[in-house]
């Protein structure tokens, strides 16, 4: 497993952290921004009242209404990206982070009204009797680039483990088990029987459950963050100064991490934007294909309220709650995943200058004396007997008051690390670290008006928020394997998804999120390359569609 982890780290240094990947995403947003005249502020007010039914015309060919298409294009995105994703861009980038989501997202508004403009008018009735659209519908019909079309449907249904159910359900198990102590492989078997009960049903059950679930999770959520932001009013403005005070003038690093950088923030800052809203990944233009509309542009301005909620206020809500509660500066006691933890041979602070630049240059493979540890951990009661020979780091962090148990008990004995790793993985390293994901998020909840129990709203948001995103990319998967292989291929990917679902529920997070982000890539780029070919024809398309009087 360590071995699959780091050949995914290689593939998403290639890909998705690499410096180039961020400027193609925001540099397509920023063209079409540009090209077509700002359309995220000239029609987010028409963009409303076409949601609210304003346009509406009997008979308009679809299987849902623009209010069920916006909410299952918001149940793909608005899922753990926003909760734990927002915790993780902050901990790698500092508040610039939320910065750089801003201006992805703000982008990203364009640049989904592209996207599904652009697949609405290529849809198709499928075989099924449904409506099939997405990017690989334009590339087909289109730009005549099959191969292209096969490309992003292949990338499809990969991200629809590693975007919409690998990481949803590790989530949903881990905040289950840290908040009720629910074993995780029962969290995930339940949850595996409900999410097949669901898209067993199609787009129409789908669509029905996720315009029930979205409106009241989001409720839920906003509730559960102003009662933190509130509680902390007088860290509100010096959290929006420190947003915009580390973007431009360098990240500032939480207490302990090593090593925030500008390139740290505006690289997870735009990445965790996009794994957030989606916006140029090509998903969303498949829920948005099955909306009853004759007017492609009618469906593609629907579309950019989608980054707006999602990000601009769900994320940004999830933002100022870890920075007014001050939890993401703090070492907070937490057991130790195996994939962020590593031992160094000899004793560190993270609080002498020159040990945290020796350990930075270790951990970002530039040159240090810091060398892994090989050797031994002698253990009595729970306690490290040699710790002066070894140092634990855990979440970009010095551990301290580490902790060796097995199950509940504490550990006596002796254990081998090789490399910097323990051999026995039987044995939980528990300690006071740095935390990120959902695990940071979840910390902030309880810094507000409802204490302890703000925990219990973050895995209730968690919940729903990863088992609608887990529904919406069921039907995006789905819909790409009927464009490779026909009909005859959905039940056995359904079948397909439903169990991985329930085995991500045991894998290790850090895991998780690493096969998403290469997965992401994937999809994005076939996507901006289309979209960016048909730029001309996508202006032209919107002049058309203001030329009638009826839209005005």
């Amino acid at each position: 497993m360590e071995s699959f982890n780091q050949l995914l780290l290689s593939l998403d240094g290639l890909l998705g952290s690499a410096p180039w990947f961020p400027w193609v995403l925001l540099g397509v947003g920023f063209f079409f921004t540009i090209y077509l005249g700002f359309p995220q502020v000239r029609y987010f007010g028409h963009a409303i009242k076409i949601v609210q039914g304003k346009y509406d015309k009997p008979g308009d060919p679809g299987d849902t209404s623009h209010f069920q298409a916006l909410s299952t294009a918001l149940s793909g995105t608005v899922g753990t990206g926003n909760i734990g994703g927002v915790g993780l861009a902050i901990f790698l980038g500092g508040p610039a982070a939320l910065f750089w989501m801003w201006v992805t997202a703000f982008l990203g508004m364009t640049t989904k009204f592209v996207e599904v403009t652009l697949s609405h008018k290529y849809r198709i009735k499928a075989a099924d009797g449904y409506f099939a659209g997405g990017p690989m519908f334009y590339m087909e019909r289109r730009l005549n680039m099959k191969w292209l079309a096969v490309i992003f449907a292949i990338a499809t249904v990969i991200s629809s483990f590693g975007t919409g159910s690998l990481p949803q359900v590790n989530n949903i198990a881990q905040a289950m088990y840290d908040t009720f102590g629910i074993n995780k492989m029962l969290t995930g078997g339940v949850l595996a029987i409900l999410l097949g009960m669901v898209i067993i049903g199609g787009i129409t059950r789908i669509a029905k459950v996720t315009s029930t679930i979205v409106p009241v999770m989001a409720l839920l959520y906003v509730i559960g963050a102003l009662g933190v932001i509130l509680y902390n009013y007088e860290n509100i403005l010096p959290s929006f100064a420190a947003v915009f005070s580390d973007a431009f003038n360098g990240s500032a690093a939480a207490g302990g991490f090593l090593g925030a950088t500008f390139a740290y923030a505006f690289n997870r800052g735009v990445n965790r934007g996009l794994f957030s809203n989606e916006a140029g990944q090509g998903s969303a233009p498949i829920a948005h294909a099955a909306a009853r509309a004759d007017e492609p542009v009618s469906e593609g301005m629907v579309s950019l309220l989608e980054p707006f909620i999602d990000t601009l206020i769900i994320c940004t809500l999830t933002g100022l709650v870890i920075l007014s509660s001050g939890v993401w500066t703090e070492k907070h006691m937490n057991r130790f995943e195996r994939a962020d933890m590593v031992v160094v041979a000899g004793a560190f602070s993270d609080k002498e200058a020159a040990d945290v630049d020796q350990l930075f240059g270790y951990l970002s493979g530039h040159e240090s004396e810091v060398k892994s540890f090989t050797g031994t951990v002698v253990v009595a009661d729970g306690r490290p007997l040699n710790q002066d020979e070894f140092t634990i780091i855990n979440a970009r962090s010095v551990a301290e008051d580490v902790e060796f148990r097995v199950g509940d008990d504490s550990y006596s004995g002796v254990l081998n690390v090789n490399e910097g790793r323990f051999v026995n993985e039987q044995v939980d390293v528990w300690g006071n670290s740095l935390v990120h994901s959902v695990a940071l998020t979840n910390k902030a909840f309880q810094r507000g008006f409802f204490g302890e129990y703000g925990s219990y709203i973050v895995t209730l948001g968690i919940l729903l928020f990863a088992f609608s995103t887990a529904i919406a990319w069921s039907y995006y998967g789905d819909r790409s394997m009927i464009y490779l292989f026909g009909p005859k291929a959905v039940m056995p990917y359904r079948l397909v998804y439903v169990v991985a679902f329930f085995w991500a529920a045991i894998e290790d997070t850090t895991i998780i999120w690493n096969l998403s982000a290469v997965a992401i890539v994937l999809m994005t780029l076939p996507n901006l390359f289309g979209i960016s070919i048909l730029a001309r024809e996508m202006k032209d398309t919107v002049k058309e569609y203001w030329k009638d009087p009826s839209h005005k």
